[in-house]
């Protein structure tokens, strides 16, 4: 593989998903070795040594954060459950504007009749638990209550549009014209959209979805991965390195630049064979794909 130091890398942003079982101050090191610009976190990997720590490993790296994830999972029907969702979202936001970034990432969460991702419908789950479209208003019902707090912070929430493999147990947004649907009665600084290419890849419409994104001012981040087959028996866990599959980058890509997008670029991979390689080999091996069919194109 050649060497990707010679290339401008300062617009790509390392996920730590991609780097499942590093611990943060352990990709920190490991993206900034690299030469990245960024890095995305995760909350579990915050949490594990505190929002100021992390912040300050960041900084001291020379790296900035791209985004955090994530918040969202707020479509329960109980007010109960509701309630600890909005809190836990309170407290995700509090965490970005630690470590320095003004997106929050927001996976919103599937239907009330799914008990936890992946698992089967709840036996007792009746027409209400499984309504999409209530779920979907939910959404904005719960975005309002949690918009006038992120702003306070300087967070914007980023909504994420997943595969519709995904709605019943993660994420009732299927479409990106959807998520700026939902995003529409907010101001662009307050909820915006994310653009990840394993979940949005396949929509006819995304062309003019990112398009309309980028007149409206809600483009917050563009993250890339492949879509691989055969699928892995857990799809979350199927993505693969950029170039490696079916995905257009070129063609994306280059509507993300008309759109005017000049953020980061996040490579996001969950994959259990790539989590088992050395953390610098999967580093390279991701700006190396970056350089070869993102870059040339943004």
């Amino acid at each position: 593989m050649a060497s990707s130091n010679i290339f401008d890398l300062s617009r790509l942003s390392l996920n730590q998903a991609t780097l499942k079982h590093a611990t943060l101050p352990e990709a920190v090191e490991v993206a900034a070795a690299a030469g990245y610009g960024s890095i995305g976190l995760w909350r579990d990997r915050v949490q594990e040594c505190g929002a100021d720590k992390a912040a300050r490993i960041v900084r001291h790296a020379g790296l900035t954060v791209s985004s955090l994830c994530r918040g969202g999972f707020f479509t329960a029907l109980d007010s109960e459950r509701a309630a600890a969702a909005l809190e836990d979202n309170r407290r995700a936001i509090d965490e970005a504007a630690v470590v320095g970034t003004s997106e929050l990432i927001m996976v919103v969460g599937g239907l009330p009749a799914n008990p936890a991702p992946g698992r089967p419908v709840s036996p007792n789950s009746g027409r209400a638990e499984r309504d999409l479209q209530a779920a979907r208003e939910r959404v904005c019902e719960r975005l309002a209550e949690l918009v006038p707090y992120a702003s306070e912070h300087g967070v914007r929430l980023v909504l994420e549009p997943m595969h519709p493999i995904f709605c019943a147990d993660r994420g009732v947004i299927s479409t990106l014209d959807q998520a700026l649907d939902i995003a529409a009665p907010f101001a662009p600084e307050s909820v915006g959209v994310v653009v990840d290419t394993y979940h949005v890849w396949w929509d006819p419409r995304l062309e003019s979805s990112i398009a309309r994104a980028g007149e409206e001012g809600r483009l917050a981040s563009y993250q890339v991965c492949d879509w691989v087959l055969p699928l892995k028996e857990d799809t979350l866990n199927s993505r693969g390195y950029v170039g490696d599959g079916y995905i257009d980058f070129e063609s994306v890509t280059r509507w993300i630049a008309t759109a005017g997008y000049s953020g980061p670029v996040e490579t996001e991979i969950f994959n259990t064979d790539i989590w088992d390689r050395p953390l610098a080999e999967v580093a390279e091996h991701v700006a190396a794909d970056y350089v070869a069919h993102v870059l040339p194109h943004l």
